[in-house]
């Protein structure tokens, strides 16, 4: 072979790799899952603020996302709502009430999704 053949080769390979990473990649709607779920299962007040606040943080990184569901930017808006409930109350110790909010927050979320 020669190089330029070798040099073509190397190319769609790297492109190949490069695209199976994109589609691999999760969004950040399912990051934002993930961490609300966390915060429902986290132990005190201070975990749960910590992990609905990275959900928050993904959350409103998806607005920008592309998505088909119908009324997806309302129920995120109150997944965004009901996290920021869930950090409010971790930070204040109130533990139930926090999970609850966060309970709350993965439920839109997933609506959204």
């Amino acid at each position: 072979m020669n190089i330029k053949t070798n040099v073509l080769y190397s190319i769609i390979l790297i492109l190949s790799l490069c695209s199976f990473s994109a589609i691999a990649a999760e969004s950040h709607l399912d990051q934002a899952i993930k961490h609300a779920e966390a915060a429902v299962s986290a132990a005190d007040g201070k975990a749960i603020a910590k992990h609905a606040g990275e959900a928050k943080t993904h959350a409103n990184a998806s607005k920008s996302e592309k998505t088909s569901v119908k009324n997806a930017g309302s129920h995120l808006d109150a997944g965004i709502k009901s996290l920021d409930e869930a950090i409010k109350q971790g930070n204040l110790g109130a533990t139930d009430l926090a999970k609850k909010a966060a309970g709350q927050a993965v439920t839109h979320l997933k609506q959204a999704a």
